[in-house]
């Protein structure tokens, strides 16, 4: 079985919970951040690779940027799902997409693990955003990791290449 495109959207539902939810009822803004990172750990999970594995190979992947535009409040006990993909990909760069959406419950159980296209994503936007990210090595220093983890460089490679060519 091949390893689906990191570009394409990577669908992980979840449940808010009590603790998410502030005075007004509704979802805490700074949760969607937390949402993004649970996005993008499960993205790469999903390509055959882990944060662990990832930094016991001598690389850190900070946010620079964190963007998030909010559409709909999420409430407590709602079934939202994280939409999570690589939105570009350099030799030192990263930048994900996001959003999160409510759905039905019953579709959270029958959910693909991807989608190619934003016309395929279910339920309903409730905030949109993303992160930007350099890959640094534990002196803090921008580093390529193509050399370190050529796995997930053979992963972003057929993307960067089909990218590059469409410029």
């Amino acid at each position: 079985m091949s390893t689906p495109s990191l570009f394409n959207w990577h669908l992980h539902s979840i449940r808010v919970r009590y603790q998410e939810t502030d005075r007004m009822g509704v979802v805490f803004h700074a949760n969607y951040a937390t949402w993004f990172e649970i996005g993008r750990t499960e993205l790469i999970r999903a390509a055959g690779l882990t944060y662990a594995a990832i930094e016991e190979r001598g690389l850190l992947l900070p946010v620079v940027e964190l963007r998030c535009r909010y559409i709909q409040p999420a409430r407590y006990d709602d079934t939202i799902v994280i939409c999570t993909r690589v939105a570009e990909s350099s030799s030192v760069r990263i930048a994900f997409d996001s959003q999160v959406r409510r759905i039905a419950e019953p579709e959270a159980k029958r959910l693909p693990s991807f989608v190619a296209s934003d016309a395929d994503l279910p339920g309903e936007l409730l905030a949109e955003g993303g992160t930007r990210h350099v890959w640094v090595n534990s002196q803090w220093r921008p580093v390529r990791p193509d050399k370190l983890l050529p796995d997930l460089s053979r992963l972003l490679a057929p993307e960067r290449a089909n990218r590059e060519e469409e410029a």
